[in-house]
Parts: C-alpha cells; sequence; structure tokens
C-alpha cells in the first residue's frame, strides 16, 4: 500500500506542476487580457447581481436565485481545505504561500467568470429550474458530447464521491478531538459510527429535497458559517495586532525570496500557495459552474459576475482569516504539525482551550455544507449522463452510503486519487472553455453596452445568432422594458 501511495503522489506531483498549474496560469492571463480585467473592474458589479429576484420555474415554485446559486458554489468551495488547506500550504511554503494564493486567486477570477458565463448560455431547462455544467456547453456549445460525458463521470467520483468521503472523515476527526479534549481520554471506538449515522440523516433531510432545499440550507448556513469564522479570525488579529506589521512583511519578504522562512525557499511558496488556492477556490475547475447554471438571471454575465465574486469570498475573506490566525501565533514552519492541527493550536494560543471546540462546529459546518454542494454537482451531471427514474435515487443512496465509508476510514488513499481526477477534470474544463471564451467576452459586451444605456441587462439567443446550441433565452420580454440595440 505504501508503494502504491508514493506512486500515485509522484504522478500527482508531475501532473499538477507541469500540466495543470501551468494551464491555469496560462488561461487566466489570457481570459483577463481578453474580458479587459473583468475581474478587477466590475467588482460592485459583482455584489449588486446577487441581489437579483429569481422567475417562476414550470412546477410554479420560485426557480433558484443568483444568491442562491452563489451559495450553492460556496458551500463547496468553502470546506476543510480553508482551514487544514491553507494550515498545510503556511507550513511547508512559509508565509510567502499565501500573497501566491492571493495573487492566484485575482488572475483566476476572469476564468471563474468565463465559466459560470458559458454555463448560464448553454444551461437546459428542468422541472425546478435550470441546469447546466462543463457537461452541458461541452455538448451544445462545441458539439462534443463525448467530451461532456467524460468531465460528467470525473467530477461525480471527484466530488460526490471522492472529495464527500474527505468531508466526513473530516467531521469525524474534528469532533473526535475535541471529545478527547473535554474528556481527557481517547474517545470509544463506537464514537466514529455514530458521527457518520448521524451525519448521514442530516445530508439525507437535505439532498432527497431536492436542489431547492440544498439552496435553502446553503442559503442560511455560508453566510453564518463565514461570519463567525471572519468574526473568530479579527478577534485573534485584534489581540495580536502588534504582530500584524510584521506578519505581513514576512508575507512579502518570503514570496518573493526577500526572507527566507525556515526551510521555506520561494519556489515552494509559489508551489504551495498556487495549487493549495486552487483547491480551495476551485476557479477553473468546472465545478462551480454547475450551480451558476442554477441561477434564474435576466443575463449570463450577471451570474458570471456573482461566481467571480465566489472566488474573492473563498481565498481573500475565509483563506485570510486562517493564514492571520496562524501567522500571529509565530508557529514553527516544517513541523510535522499540519493541517487542522496547526490551526486548533493557533487558535488556542490566542483565545484558550474553548477556541477548539468553536472550531469544531465550524469545521462541521464547512464540511456539512461542502457535501452538499458536491452532491449537486453530482447530481447535475448523473442528469446529464441519463434520464432514467432509477438513476437519481440510486445515485443518492450511494453518495450517502460514501459518506458513512468517509466517517469511519482512513481515506489517504482516496485523497490522493481524487487529486488526479481533479486535475483531470480541470484539463478536461479548460481545454473546452479555451475556444467557448471569445463568446463570455461578446456576452460582457452585451452587458456593458445595455448598462450603459441605463437599462438592467436582459439577454436573449437572437442577440448572438451565429452561436448554435444555445438551449434556452428566448425572446419573451416586458413590453414595457426598454430593448437595447444590437451590440457592434
Amino acid at each position: 500500500m505504501d508503494g502504491l501511495l508514493k506512486a500515485i503522489g509522484t504522478v500527482n506531483d508531475g501532473f499538477w506542476t507541469y500540466v495543470v498549474i501551468p494551464l491555469l496560469v496560462v488561461t487566466g492571463v489570457y481570459f483577463t487580457v481578453r474580458s479587459g480585467g473583468v475581474q478587477f473592474r466590475m467588482i460592485p458589479e459583482m455584489v449588486r447581481n446577487l441581489k437579483s429576484r429569481p422567475e417562476r420555474a414550470p412546477d410554479g415554485k420560485p426557480a433558484i436565485s443568483s444568491f442562491q446559486a452563489f451559495s450553492i458554489s460556496a458551500a463547496a468551495r468553502v470546506g476543510t481545505g480553508n482551514v487544514a488547506g491553507v494550515a498545510i500550504a503556511i507550513a511547508l511554503g512559509g508565509p510567502g504561500a499565501v500573497l501566491w494564493m492571493w495573487i492566484m486567486g485575482f488572475l483566476v477570477g476572469s476564468t471563474a467568470f468565463v465559466e459560470s458565463t458559458l454555463a448560464q448560455l448553454f444551461k437546459v431547462r428542468d422541472r425546478s429550474g435550470y441546469r447546466g455544467g462543463p457537461a452541458y456547453y461541452m455538448q451544445h456549445g462545441l458539439g462534443a458530447r463525448w467530451m461532456g460525458v467524460l468531465f460528467a463521470v470525473v467530477i461525480i467520483f471527484t466530488f460526490s464521491f471522492s472529495f464527500n468521503m474527505v468531508q466526513a472523515n473530516s467531521i469525524t476527526d474534528v469532533v473526535s478531538n475535541s471529545v478527547a479534549t473535554a474528556t481527557g481520554s481517547e474517545p470509544a471506538g463506537w464514537v466514529a459510527p455514530v458521527i457518520g449515522l448521524v451525519l448521514v440523516a442530516l445530508v439525507a433531510l437535505v439532498v432527497f429535497g431536492g436542489v431547492r432545499r440544498i439552496a435553502q440550507v446553503a442559503q442560511m448556513t455560508v453566510p453564518f458559517m463565514a461570519l463567525i469564522y471572519l468574526i473568530m479570525g479579527l478577534v485573534v488579529v485584534g489581540l495580536n495586532v502588534d504582530q500584524v506589521p510584521a506578519v505581513i512583511s514576512d508575507i512579502v519578504g518570503s514570496a518573493f525570496g526577500f526572507r527566507e522562512v525556515g526551510a521555506a525557499a520561494v519556489g515552494t511558496a509559489i508551489m504551495q500557495g498556487i495549487r493549495r488556492g486552487l483547491f480551495s477556490n476551485e476557479a477553473g475547475m468546472g465545478s462551480a459552474p454547475n450551480a451558476g447554471a442554477t441561477a434564474s438571471v435576466s443575463h449570463p454575465v450577471k451570474q458570471g459576475l456573482a461566481q467571480t465574486f465566489g472566488v474573492y469570498f473563498d481565498t481573500l475573506i475565509v483563506c485570510s482569516v486562517t493564514a492571520f490566525i496562524i501567522l500571529t501565533s509565530a508557529p514553527a514552519y516544517g513541523s510535522e504539525e499540519i493541517g487542522a492541527a496547526l490551526t486548533q493550536n493557533s487558535l488556542q494560543a490566542s483565545l484558550g482551550s474553548w477556541a477548539l471546540h468553536l472550531l469544531t462546529f465550524i469545521v462541521f459546518l464547512l464540511a456539512f455544507t461542502s457535501v452538499l454542494g458536491n452532491f449537486y454537482y453530482g447530481e447535475a451531471n448523473l442528469r446529464f449522463l441519463t434520464s432514467h427514474p432509477r438513476a437519481l435515487p440510486v445515485f443518492r443512496l450511494v453518495v450517502i452510503g460514501m459518506l458513512f465509508l468517509g466517517a469511519v476510514a482512513s481515506l489517504e488513499l482516496v485523497w490522493d486519487v481524487a487529486d488526479v481526477t481533479m486535475g483531470v477534470m480541470a484539463v478536461v474544463n479548460l481545454v473546452a472553455i479555451a475556444p467557448l471564451g471569445v463568446l463570455a467576452t461578446r456576452l460582457l459586451a452585451d452587458y456593458r453596452q445595455q448598462r450603459a444605456q441605463g437599462i438592467d441587462p436582459v439577454f436573449v439567443r437572437d442577440r448572438l445568432p451565429d452561436v448554435r446550441g444555445v438551449q434556452c433565452w428566448e425572446a419573451e420580454r416586458d413590453p414595457d422594458q426598454p430593448r437595447a440595440t444590437e451590440p457592434s
């Protein structure tokens, strides 16, 4: 088993270092230039579009709103990676990894905009509103269903199965640690199975209610979760405010090699910051567009901007909170203490032992909402693969079974394999959006032109008459609403 793990790790490191990360950087630069830096220029529009009201779905109920779709993707993005992943990046790459995480977050914001705008353009209708994602724009935009099938299979395995098992295992770890701290002894053998059963019951109550219930839970949980974590981080920073200038100096200095911290050279800082940042914000991976496509908005660009804001929310807010919690506690870089344990001990150093239990609660919420977001990604892609009526109930049962297995098992092999499949997923998605990205920039020009005319942008497919495969966006308008001129 050790030999297999080492072999997979070697393949994984080489694949990410020489294929995935360079491809993400190149496409990020390309889309940033082509869009005129949309991720920098239109931040106010990102926030504004989260407030839009949805239409009625075919079943008579409200469709998914822009904010609910944003919450689904944020639920999947914001997980234990924000607590453990950032800690690993800092422990191995030093403080400089944080700056590279921020830089990459800004760069791939343009990629997030393109992929979610395309998901909106090529979405399809279903009874509860809309669904879509990379598999759909591969089939309808590129005319390559085979590529969509490949992507759908890979994302189902990666997110709904492997990553959900990892999240369940993380919940078991933090709860068991809290039990051990409270009782002063190792938790009994029955603790992990009980945690698994409780998690299965909670997830089942949500996922068997469909995408609306997932969206409602995510809408309520994600802002609450983020607020608690943000407040705790601000308290830690406030208690250590005298160390903030030195922390910022360390971040910048070690990022560019001016100050080496521990054994972390600048190359290590760059690779850890980029890789862990991408694991966290998922921009370019093709996962968030599955949520973005569900939103009922009047123009595809609206949700593209909203999903770009999700990258900032994850990287610049949640990941930064973790970074400052750790860095203000003067951690020992390169030690065996990495991951969630480093974050837990950093909190204890600043706030006391009670903070460990509070972090357990936060990690539970982070992982639970990630499970819901990951499940929906699988469901949307399963619907792409088949419309058989028994497929979805069976899929839900399998996901729930995987959750219980994840709660009681050791998942090192599953995590390593999931790293590889996630890289494959990103490569397939980036290859698809490279030629389709021009449609996102045309839609952006259309959106900006309508905004310049002082009207709320509305898109219909006859505004891009040369584009085939668009399934929605018929010319249905309010007769009292001004009609924008055709974009030049």
